[in-house]
């Protein structure tokens, strides 16, 4: 069985991430989407609330499984007992950073290999932090992400008193 994680923060998810997952969990027998909590950022949403809009948004999709993390991606994935990490590429600046992490990665843990999909070409421009800037202002993400994180963008905007 061939198991795999897509790790990131998903701050929010996007459909960027949800390409990449639904791309990725056809290569693979069952796919971890894992939700970073990393404590060196300050992210829009908890954990909770990212996991919980993951769960929403790939209800229909079997095989994957979403479930927040901390520390080390490789200790992730040993503990999740999965052969295999994957990433997706935008850009040429994300595949310098991805090969460096990767080669790290596979330095502490030569079972797990990463494997990089590039973004669809309609996403490659789309991130998270692009996102959250265009709900901060009022704007229309509709387009850019899920209708269900969509609605979550705009009760939190509201919440902290960001949506004009």
């Amino acid at each position: 069985m061939l198991r795999a994680i897509y790790p990131g923060s998903f701050d929010p998810v996007t459909y960027g991430h949800y390409d990449i997952i639904c791309r990725s969990c056809k290569i693979v027998d069952e796919l971890i989407v894992g939700v970073l909590n990393n404590k060196a950022k300050m992210p829009l949403f908890s954990v909770e609330e990212r996991v919980k809009m993951l769960k929403e948004v790939t209800k229909d999709l079997p095989n994957v499984r979403i479930i927040p993390f901390d520390g080390l991606l490789v200790d992730f994935a040993e503990r999740m007992d999965a052969d295999m990490v994957i990433r997706g590429l935008r850009a040429i600046t994300d595949f310098e950073y991805e090969l460096q992490m990767s080669q790290t990665n596979h330095k502490l843990s030569p079972n797990v290999e990463t494997m990089f999909l590039t973004t669809s070409i309609e996403y490659s421009y789309l991130s998270s932090t692009t996102v959250r800037e265009i709900a901060a202002f009022g704007g229309d993400v509709t387009q850019f992400v899920p209708q269900a994180v969509a609605v979550e963008l705009e009760k939190k905007m509201k919440e902290k008193g960001e949506c004009n």
